[in-house]
């Protein structure tokens, strides 16, 4: 359940910010009235991924038991890379993200139908929305089906409502940018569970090879497959079920947060460390090449306060000054 409600706060507050600067900007230019067809967009964005979510859930019954597991490696794939992508598209466009809505509304407002704000609303929430659905639907897959799951997602979705509120209203101050780091990190790490538990479901579909298929090394004793090193590279890897039950409590909160599994086979296991590896490396290299510089950090107390509220105002829809880019 915190692992879904942080998935569900971090993706439901990048799509309120930015809804919320797009309501503000209208309003500041004076033009409240278009204001429904904006709404007519994040309307539609929220219905496709409703109806998204429902075709994975409801659709998979009419498939095979291969089938199922088919889709559900490739849709694990998709959402980790949809993950991916927009964990470094908040990290490179955050901080210019601000001028560019106001751009698109610009444009949009230079029409005579005026339909474009119709498609700005819908691609600022569909993004976010998507993505959500996807990384929500193989992480209850993975939980089998547990409603606490679902629950963890609603309950992060409407606070990062009530948070954007009340960043727009300027009632609530947040360090935007250091918010975005951590649950940044976050998501590297439930990703890579998502592409374990992808794997696992394609090698049991017999798509990639594993311990479900012929390649699997077998051990001379047990005559199922191996595990361990004599189980690599198609075997298991490890096989801890007799201390954590699987499906158990522990066995849950692991998978849910680090994507830990009792038993792995090489191929899950080779693919969340590359994963978390690679995808950390790049993450924390351009933390640190947009770090603040040390020599212009203010020296006192309040000058630090002060400051870091300014730089939440600045990504804060409520912004007075147009042209000032995101705290992030």
């Amino acid at each position: 359940m915190f692992a879904t409600f942080l998935i569900g706060l971090r993706e439901g507050l990048e799509a309120a910010l930015i809804v919320g600067i797009l309501v503000a900007y209208l309003s500041r230019l004076g033009r409240r009235d278009v204001l429904p067809r904006l709404w007519i967009g994040v309307g539609l964005a929220i219905a496709l991924s409703v109806a998204l979510g429902a075709i994975f859930t409801f659709g998979a019954f009419a498939l095979t038991f291969e089938a199922q597991e088919i889709i559900g490696g490739l849709l694990s794939l998709a959402a980790v890379a949809m993950v991916t992508w927009m964990i470094f598209w908040m990290q490179r466009a955050g901080r210019t993200l601000k001028n560019t809505l106001h751009a698109e509304i610009d444009r949009a407002l230079a029409s005579t139908t005026l339909w474009g704000l119709v498609v700005i609303g819908f691609i600022s929430v569909a993004r976010e929305g998507i993505e959500t659905t996807l990384l929500l639907w193989t992480m209850v897959q993975s939980f089998g089906n547990a409603p606490e799951a679902l629950l963890g997602a609603l309950v992060g979705l409407l606070t990062a409502v009530v948070l954007g509120w009340l960043l727009a209203r300027g009632m609530l101050r947040l360090d935007l940018r250091r918010f975005f780091t951590w649950t940044g990190a976050f998501l590297i790490v439930v990703a890579a569970g998502v592409l374990a538990y992808g794997i696992h479901d394609l090698q049991e579909a017999g798509v990639l090879p594993g311990p479900f298929t012929s390649l699997a090394p077998v051990d001379p004793v047990t005559g199922a497959a191996a595990i361990g090193w004599l189980g690599f590279p198609f075997g298991w890897a490890f096989d801890v079920s007799a201390v954590i039950t699987p499906g158990g409590p522990l066995a849950a909160i692991l998978q849910a947060i680090v994507g830990f599994m009792p038993r792995m086979s090489w191929l899950q296991v080779l693919a969340w460390a590359a994963y978390v590896g690679v995808v950390a490396f790049v993450f924390v290299r351009n933390v640190r090449e947009h770090k603040p510089s040390v020599a212009a950090a203010p020296t006192s107390a309040a000058t630090s306060a002060a400051t870091s509220a300014q730089a939440s105002a600045d990504f804060s829809p409520s912004s007075p000054d147009p042209t000032q880019q995101g705290a992030l």
